[in-house]
């Protein structure tokens, strides 16, 4: 099993933002999460991915194949969800059932009806008429009725209520269960990524933070709970930062087997989304490039 997306020193250049040689893998056979604040680059990553926009440094690699803006066919194999709807507000399932004909060589209607009746989307409603949710399945069951392997989504459970969230997620699960079927998922709701995700990329300010497999990053961390005078006795180059709380102080700490045991302490295992706030409140970043 190799990697089916391999992005190496990738750099973006905007007057208030930059993509700092950013590298990462995407595992084929499985999701990886693709985490970070609002703003961290994530975006901006997945449209240098998809050949929007163009790069100013770096290597895509998308099935093995190395992209130079040259050659479109490996897209047929990729299904893509953004945050926000791709049609027009006039358009109907109908017409995108009819245009998509003449976009995808493997477009299946019998599919694409399969999954408007499974979410319930009416077939002569204008999509500008549908709800957020029945927006983001529209999107959803257009990826998914034209034998895609790959899919890259963005955003694709913001804002929608807890129903519907998990039923896009159970949906996703299913499509991994088929072989050779891989996605790339990027979102800021962290508890969605550690219910579904088997690898974790974390971005922030335009650098990867940490990247690997979700339960080893989770595992190599620990919330430690003590007074302010512990604080001395935990290894400096163990912490990655510290806030105040009602007990004291609260310390994600890494490299789990070096910190001290004292009876007066609790250590918890933290959450995707502890991890991704006590590093994005670092006053410095880790280097990029792996598991710190």
């Amino acid at each position: 099993m190799g990697n089916v997306i391999e992005v190496s020193g990738l750099v973006k250049e905007y007057d208030d933002f930059r993509l700092d040689h950013v590298s990462f893998q995407v595992p084929e056979g499985g999701i990886t999460g693709f985490i970070g604040q609002n703003g961290a680059g994530k975006t901006t990553s997945i449209s240098a991915i998809l050949e929007i926009i163009k790069r100013d440094g770096g290597m895509v690699r998308v099935f093995g194949r190395e992209l130079d803006g040259t050659d479109c066919a490996w897209k047929e194999d990729v299904g893509v969800v953004f945050d926000e709807m791709g049609f027009h507000d006039f358009m109907t399932p109908l017409q995108i059932n009819r245009m998509m004909k003449y976009v995808y060589r493997n477009w299946c209607e019998e599919d694409f009806g399969a999954w408007l009746k499974r979410f319930g989307l009416p077939c002569r409603k204008r999509c500008g008429k549908f709800s957020r949710g029945m927006r983001m399945k529209l999107q959803i069951a257009v990826a998914m009725s034209h034998g895609a392997k790959l899919l890259i989504m963005d955003e694709p459970t913001s804002g929608l209520d807890p129903i519907v969230r998990n039923e896009i997620l159970q949906i996703f699960q299913e499509f991994v269960l088929e072989e050779n079927h891989t996605i790339f998922l990027s979102s800021h709701i962290t508890g969605d990524l550690e219910r579904i995700a088997d690898e974790v990329v974390f971005i922030d300010h335009g650098r990867i933070v940490l990247a690997g497999n979700k339960d080893e990053i989770l595992e190599s961390h620990r919330l430690l709970k003590c007074k302010k005078s512990d604080v001395v006795n935990v290894g400096q180059e163990d912490i990655v930062s510290a806030r105040s709380s009602a007990f004291g102080k609260e310390i994600l700490v890494r490299n789990r087997g070096n910190y001290f045991k004292n009876q007066d302490c609790v250590m918890e295992q933290p959450s995707l989304e502890d991890i991704m706030i006590f590093y994005v409140n670092r006053t410095e970043l880790p280097q990029a490039g792996g598991v710190v």
